[in-house]
């Protein structure tokens, strides 16, 4: 039932899955920008759909497997009772869930004040509370399909956890598709996707457990040693998704008092979370299992070689990223949103965010490679300490500078809070001994990928700089934007192979590792 975790592998699997499903993510949020701008039903919903994920943080991919994965692995690597295990933390998490959900739809009013107070004194508020209490059960479906995942993921099978999300892209695109053929209302079309789609997520993970010989069984909660100690561990890593769920609210607090401005950080951050997605989370699915693993079978050296080589993995692909963000944010942020109901000014306000966002990508994505070395030792209370202070770093800078650079403060805030939680990570490893400690290899091949990556931006400047007319032109704009890309790549690729930072040896000894 169990198989190898082969990091390679896992990544790309991961990684592939999670492209296509952020892909489809852009196709939901070009034709939500089209169909409805940045407009009080688009904000209504983008609060309304961010209800239920901000309690995922807590009890999905956040606090709960954060805690249950190493449990989890561990059994798996000592051959323990690891269904049972699974069977009791779906029956208690289930339980949890029930509950949440039916006290929301009674608090639901308070949510919405809590998410965007700016929305009470017009007609956004009861729009968004409507819209809130359809969307909200998605929370148990969700976090439920989460505990399904990391069992996946803990026993070396990526592919359907990662697929997953898939899902939810492809029915939330298609209800607006069907919706704006038949005349029906879109934004009710749209809120009406998010459980229907959290159904199917699950109903596909429970398939796929089963597939994998994990059977579950049904059963009423009941605590046990294990359950107590699982939320021993799942507590203060709650606490922490507690401290990123009050950036976010701060983040959208000062945005809701701007027109648009809650649209705007949404598609921002749409175009930041792609490779963030991609890279980011594909490394943190897979480097937990791997580690908690390792150390219960005191393989020190796998775990530092595994470290390593996902952060070089992580650098190589998300730095070009990040300064391809910063250099050119208002040409892809054109040529991918601005029809319709989207327009010029929304697209100059957009971009500007996704600049300030792309200076925090870096330290966003290397989060997910420490933070599992955290994890895996079950220790939980370090990052929680952790995030608080970026949490302090953040609420200061977003309400702080709203003054002078209003809705983008919030972005301001977020990115210098995201670099203030990397160096606190960093510096807490080094008491971890060799597992947490820079190799040889990551030293030689950074500064490679650093003059890459800028050398990169100045031709990705030049490019831009020289095809700016053809970027607001509809039958050009998307080969325009393709170029583009393809330009960058090439130059990136061909700088990284010309200063020896990744070879044809590397790729292969790579692969055969993964």
């Amino acid at each position: 039932m169990s198989r190898p975790i082969r990091l390679l592998s896992g990544f790309f699997t991961v990684g592939g899955w999670t492209l296509i499903s952020r892909v489809l993510g852009f196709v939901r949020d070009i034709m939500i920008a089209a169909f409805l701008g940045s407009g009080p039903i688009a904000e209504a919903f983008l609060i309304a759909f961010s209800l239920p994920n901000m309690f995922r943080r807590f009890f999905g991919e956040g606090a709960f497997n954060t805690a249950f994965i190493p449990m989890f692995s561990k059994k798996v690597e000592g051959g323990e009772d690891a269904v049972g295990f699974a069977e009791d933390a779906f029956a208690g998490l289930a339980s949890i869930l029930i509950v949440l959900t039916l006290l929301a739809q009674l608090a639901m009013p308070w949510f919405v004040l809590a998410m965007a107070s700016g929305f009470a004194a017009d007609a956004r508020f009861d729009l968004t509370v409507g819209f809130a209490r359809v969307a909200f059960p998605y929370i148990l479906f969700i976090s439920l399909a989460a505990l399904l995942s990391g069992v996946l993921n803990s026993v070396g099978r990526f592919a359907a956890a990662a697929a997953a999300p898939v899902l939810l892209n492809i029915i939330l695109t298609g209800s607006m598709w069907f919706a704006h053929e038949t005349g029906h209302d879109i934004g009710k079309a749209l809120v009406w996707g998010v459980p229907v789609a959290g159904v199917g997520q699950l109903g596909l993970l429970w398939w796929a457990v089963a597939k994998a010989g994990y059977r579950l069984r049904l059963r009423l909660p009941h605590m046990t040693p294990e359950l107590k100690r699982l939320a021993v561990i799942a507590f203060p890593a709650a606490l922490a998704g507690g401290v990123v769920q009050v950036n976010l609210l701060v983040g959208r607090q000062v945005a809701s008092y701007f027109d648009g401005a809650i649209a705007w950080l949404n598609y921002a951050d749409r175009l930041y979370q792609l490779p963030l997605g991609v890279v980011g989370i594909a490394i943190g699915v897979v480097l937990l299992p791997d580690l908690s693993r390792r150390l219960r079978a005191g393989d020190v050296a796998g775990s530092r070689n595994s470290i390593n080589r996902a952060a070089e993995f992580t650098l190589m692909l998300t730095l070009p990223a990040a300064v391809a963000l910063v250099i050119v944010p208002f040409p892809i942020v054109s040529v991918l949103f601005q029809r319709g109901a989207f327009d010029l000014a929304d697209t100059q306000a957009t971009a500007l965010a996704v600049a300030i966002y792309g200076v925090g990508l870096p330290s966003f994505v290397l989060h997910k490679v420490l933070s599992p070395i955290y994890f895996a030792r079950e220790d939980t209370r370090t990052p929680f300490r952790f995030a608080l202070v970026s949490m302090a770093v953040n609420v200061v800078l977003a309400v702080g500078l709203v003054h002078w650079f209003g809705y983008l403060a919030a972005a301001i805030g977020t990115s210098v809070a995201g670099w203030a939680m990397l160096l606190l990570l960093w510096r807490g490893t080094r008491s971890m001994g060799d597992a947490g400690c820079v190799d040889d290899r990551l030293r030689r091949v950074l500064p490679k990928i650093i003059i890459a990556s800028l050398v990169m931006g100045l031709a990705l400047w030049g490019l831009a700089f020289g095809m700016q007319d053809w970027f607001v032109k509809p039958t050009v704009r998307y080969g325009a934007l393709a170029l583009l890309v393809a330009g960058g790549a090439i130059v990136y690729g061909s700088l990284i192979i010309g200063l020896g930072a990744m070879s044809l040896r590397d790729i292969k000894q790579g692969l055969r590792r993964g």
